[in-house]
C-alpha cells in the first residue's frame, strides 16, 4: 500500500467490464488501479512486475483462466491477494478458485461500495465472499457425507438381511464371531442406528444393499 492507497491490478477479457471497474475505483476509494490485463497470463506478468496489493481477476479469460492465474500468483509467493470477480457461482467454480488460493470470490452484481470494501478487506488478508457464494459454501458443508460400507461390512450386513446369526455369519464368511460383532458395531456407527433391523432397512434405503425380493428372475 502506498500513500495514494491500495495498488490494484484488474484483469478481465472484456474491455468494457475492465473500464467499468476502473471507473468505480475513482477518487475517494483509497484504491489506485496500477495495471489492466485482458488475459490470465498478462495478469500474472503484471503482478510479477508491479507487486500490487490486490489482483482483481475474472474467472473466464483466454490464455490462462482466473483459477490458473491465481494458482501461479500464489505459487510464486507474491504478497498480492487474489480476489475473483465473476458472473459464475457454481460449486465447482467456487471450489476451484478457493483451492487455487483466491482470498475472495465476488459476483459482478456486487455494488461499488461492496467491491471497494472487499478490496480493502482482501488487502488485509481477510476472506471475502459474496453473500450468495457464502450461502452455497455453507449449504455444501452442511450436506451429510455419503455413507460407504467396506466390502466385508456389506457381506456381513447382507448375511444379517438373510436372517443369519453372528455365529452363522462367521461360518459363512470364515471369520470369528467377535470379528462379526466388530463389523456390526462399525456398520451401526456409519448408519447411525442401534440395532440389526434398522441397519438393514437403512442400508436398503440408501442403496447399499439390494432390497430382498428385488432380484427376481424370469
Amino acid at each position: 500500500m502506498t500513500a495514494d492507497g491500495l495498488r490494484v491490478v484488474v484483469a478481465d477479457d472484456h474491455a468494457v467490464m475492465r473500464a467499468g471497474v476502473v471507473a468505480l475505483m475513482a477518487a475517494g476509494t483509497g484504491i489506485e488501479i496500477v495495471g489492466e490485463a485482458g488475459d490470465g497470463r498478462a495478469a500474472v506478468e503484471l503482478v510479477e512486475r508491479l507487486d500490487p496489493d490486490v489482483a482483481l481477476l475474472d474467472l473466464r479469460m483466454p490464455v490462462l483462466d482466473g483459477v490458473a492465474a491465481t494458482a501461479e500468483i500464489v505459487a510464486r509467493g507474491r504478497r498480492t491477494r487474489v480476489l475473483i470477480l465473476t458472473t459464475f457461482d457454481t460449486d465447482t467454480e467456487i471450489e476451484r478458485a478457493v483451492e487455487a488460493g483466491a482470498i475472495g470470490y465476488l459476483l459482478k452484481d456486487t455494488t461499488r461500495e461492496q467491491l471497494v470494501a472487499a478490496i480493502h478487506s482482501a488487502a488485509r488478508g481477510e476472506t471475502v465472499l459474496a453473500p450468495r457464494v457464502a450461502a452455497r459454501l455453507v449449504s455444501r458443508m452442511r450436506r451429510p457425507a455419503p455413507v460407504a460400507l467396506t466390502t466385508r461390512e456389506t457381506q456381513v450386513l447382507g448375511a444379517v438381511a438373510d436372517g443369519l446369526s453372528n455365529a452363522d455369519i462367521g461360518r459363512r464368511l470364515v471369520i470369528g464371531e467377535a470379528t462379526v460383532k466388530t463389523h456390526l458395531l462399525r456398520i451401526f456407527a456409519k448408519l447411525d442406528v442401534s440395532d440389526r433391523t434398522h441397519a438393514v432397512v437403512t442400508a436398503m434405503d440408501l442403496g447399499l444393499l439390494p432390497r430382498r425380493g428385488d432380484d427376481t428372475t424370469g
